[in-house]
Parts: structure tokens; C-alpha cells; sequence
């Protein structure tokens, strides 16, 4: 291992494998500076955690995409990508100034004819959305604490065989320990007790490291 710390290594082997496999992206690369510079918390997707949304969202032929949490768009560009021409993509998104942010970050890179940002609570939005067509994929990476709410919603409104993903819910593996009283990682608990007897969905945990360190992100498939 050398010098390098073991986050260290993680982030060099993403970024190594990036430069074979991820071309350098002038409208992520906009995301990413103009999200910083308007002081957004850096908690957006990883570059090869983006191009993997991006992938997944292709291979099922998703047209319809639900997102719950915008923050700077970087994930929203990813997934707006993998839709189809007559494509559409709704994200939820709680801070106007996030919103604000992400709507020049997705015009820039020439998709805002495909995404609608919904502005307010997720949860509230999510309960009132009634679309003549389900979705096809929905990616929910918001407040921890509402993953349950975020999921049962999107169970709803997710077709049958279509795709939800929750993003970080290995937390540096520490959601096994309920002596920690943490509402983030009681947010994740709260979601796997649902799902131990949900019999609507099938789920895995995926656990990754790398420039974003030790997390991973819950796959589940609407039965």
C-alpha cells in the first residue's frame, strides 16, 4: 500500500479506471465547478457511480425517470442522457437555490427539454404525482431519514421489472450498530425492516468504495 491511506488507493483506482473507460465530459465538468462555486455541498454522485445510473438506466430502456434529490443536477445529466428522444425525467428537489443551480447546470448541457425539477418537499410531491404512465426507473438520493417514505412512493409509482435504487445505504458499514443513534443510519434501518417482508419488491445491497469511500446503494425490482 505504500504512503497511500486505503482512501486513498479507493479514489486512485476510480480515477485510473475512469481515464480508460469515462472520457473527460465538458457539461459534468461545468456541474461540478458552477455546484461548487455556488457552494453546494460536495455529496453529488461519484463520476463512475453517474456513468453506472447512466448504464443501468440504458439497459432496461427506461423512458421514464423519477429522481428524488436534484442537489446540483450531476446525477440528473447522467440519467437525462440514458433517455430516449421523446424521453422526460422528474426530479424532486426541497432547496430553491439547489434547484436554481441544477436548471442552468441541465440547460447547460443542452437537457432541459427532457427534465422537470419539482420544487418543495419530495415527500409531498411524490404522494400527489398520479402520471398516466408509471416510471421505469427511480433513483432516491435524498434526506436518509424519509428513505421509507421515498421508497413506498416510489413502489407506487414504479412499473413492474422497473428499477429503484437508494443510494448510500452501507454508511462506512456502520448501520449494523444500533448503538449508534444516528437518524441517517436509522433512516436505512427503518427501509431494510420494511423491506425483510416486503413481498412487492425483490432488493440487494451493493457495497462500493472508492473516490466517494466506503458506501453502497440499495437495487430492487418492482415485482
Amino acid at each position: 500500500m505504500g504512503s497511500l491511506s486505503q482512501e486513498e488507493l479507493w479514489a486512485r483506482s476510480d480515477q485510473y479506471h475512469n481515464s480508460f473507460l469515462i472520457p473527460a465530459d465538458e457539461a459534468l465538468e461545468y456541474a461540478r465547478k458552477n455546484s461548487n462555486a455556488n457552494g453546494l455541498p460536495e455529496i453529488a454522485v461519484s463520476t463512475a457511480q453517474g456513468k453506472f445510473l447512466n448504464l443501468l438506466a440504458r439497459s432496461i430502456g427506461a423512458k421514464r425517470i423519477l429522481e428524488v434529490g436534484t442537489l446540483g443536477g450531476f446525477s440528473t445529466i447522467w440519467l437525462a442522457r440514458a433517455l430516449p428522444a421523446d424521453g422526460e425525467l422528474l426530479t424532486c428537489e426541497l432547496s430553491e437555490k439547489h434547484a436554481e443551480v441544477a436548471r442552468a447546470n441541465i440547460a447547460h448541457a443542452g437537457l432541459a427539454n427532457k427534465v422537470q425539477i419539482a420544487r418543495g418537499p419530495a415527500a409531498d410531491t411524490l404522494k400527489k404525482l398520479r402520471p398516466a404512465q408509471p416510471y421505469d426507473f427511480v433513483f432516491i438520493d435524498a434526506d436518509k431519514p424519509n428513505n421509507l417514505t421515498y421508497f413506498i412512493e416510489a413502489k407506487r409509482l414504479v412499473k413492474k421489472g422497473g428499477v429503484i435504487i437508494v443510494d448510500n445505504v452501507a454508511r462506512k458499514g456502520l448501520v449494523p450498530d444500533e448503538t449508534l443513534n444516528d437518524a441517517n443510519l436509522e433512516g436505512v434501518r427503518k427501509l431494510l425492516r420494511y423491506l425483510k417482508d416486503d413481498k412487492e419488491v425483490d432488493a440487494t445491497t451493493i457495497s462500493t468504495v472508492g473516490e466517494k469511500g466506503y458506501d453502497g446503494f440499495l437495487y430492487a425490482v418492482r415485482l
